[in-house]
């Protein structure tokens, strides 16, 4: 794929040359990892956080938010919950944070659920930058894979989003060594950003294929009411980023072929089916939270969070159906790694 035939992709409107668009990328999808969707039960373990992004409903300015940190039993029981109700795997998910207490509870939790599910729990870290010592603690603990999201690989709209004191270099040093510690490596972007082009978005689906991705989380750019970038007009509409947010899914599938992508939920904060439209596009992996309902509402990274409100058991429930009715089935009691780490590795 050309840095053109993505952006002829991405730019597609008519409805028809969309359908096909998406059949195809599902098609490749079906030939590279098959037809099955593995569950990452969402562990929102904090919202307190070190960053400022300007785009972030959790960002350390924000004085609206109610900061919050869950016990590990807390994290430890929900990750439980995940394992008896046959998810392969959990993210633990949380405000980026260096601090040694921070990374010994992580560490502690990592621990105590694979003991307690006899190795059998995948576990996925997105807890953000840190250094190499702490990538590799938590590695030898038993964490396999993690989440490190760039946002944008355009370094000036990198600028744009972020303070000075955060840069697009340090962020891709540290996929880096996550790669040479081991994980199954992955990262994303957001989609819609003010200032962004489809050239941009093309450029990020190469920059996923050069540095040999394994897994790609990426969704449409909400805005939240509470951050700099709120004030910012002439912004997409929502329908817009959602269909764009598709068209990633499938030229990423198209173009990648063998990796793990989320259909995330952003997506379905944006239509109820946004989920299952994105595996249609090309996804194969769903996050469903599994956060107890009280910390829901205080991990608000955009306006009009969905199902704060619903519990993990009716969410699993109305989740196995919905995927059964666009004909996908569910990879329970597996840890659905990425077909192309193992290529990567010859592991």
């Amino acid at each position: 794929m050309s840095l053109q035939n993505i952006v002829s992709m991405l730019g597609i409107e008519d409805p028809v040359e969309l359908d096909k668009l998406f059949e195809e990328a599902y098609e490749t999808k079906l030939k590279y990892v098959g037809n099955k969707v593995y569950l990452r039960g969402l562990i929102e373990f904090s919202n307190i956080c070190d960053k400022n992004c300007y785009y972030c409903g959790i960002r350390r300015d924000s004085s609206s938010v109610n900061r919050y940190e869950m016990s590990k039993q807390e994290a430890v029981e929900e990750g439980l919950w995940a394992f008896k109700n046959r998810y392969g795997s959990v993210v633990i998910q949380a405000g980026e944070r260096t601090d040694r207490t921070f990374i010994s509870t992580i560490t502690e939790i990592i621990k105590e659920l694979r003991e307690k599910s006899d190795g059998w729990l995948g576990i996925t870290l997105s807890l953000g930058e840190q250094e190499r010592e702490t990538y590799e603690e938590w590695f030898a603990t038993g964490a396999h894979r993690y989440l490190l999201r760039v946002e944008t690989t355009n370094k000036e709209l990198y600028k744009k989003c972020h303070p000075q004191s955060q840069s697009f270099e340090k962020r891709v040093e540290a996929l880096n060594i996550l790669k040479e510690t081991g994980y199954q490596v992955g990262t994303g972007v957001m989609i819609g950003l003010p200032g962004q082009t489809l050239e941009d978005l093309a450029n990020d689906i190469l920059f996923f294929k050069e540095f040999d991705i394994d897994m790609i989380g990426m969704g449409p750019y909400i805005v939240h009411s509470d951050t700099p970038f709120s004030k910012i007009r002439n912004l997409n509409k929502p329908e817009d980023n959602l269909v764009l947010g598709l068209k990633m899914i499938a030229a990423t599938r198209l173009t990648l072929k063998d990796v793990n992508i989320a259909s995330t939920t952003a997506l379905q904060t944006l239509a109820p089916d946004g989920r299952e439209m994105g595996l249609k596009a090309g996804a194969n992996v769903i996050m469903p939270n599994v956060t107890e309902t009280k910390y829901r509402e205080f991990y608000s990274l955009y306006n009009d969070k969905p199902n704060t409100d619903e519990n993990a058991e009716t969410a699993r429930v109305s989740l196995e159906k919905s995927i059964e009715t666009i004909g996908e089935t569910i990879g329970y009691e597996e840890w659905g790694d990425s077909p192309h780490f193992f290529k990567r590795t010859n592991a």
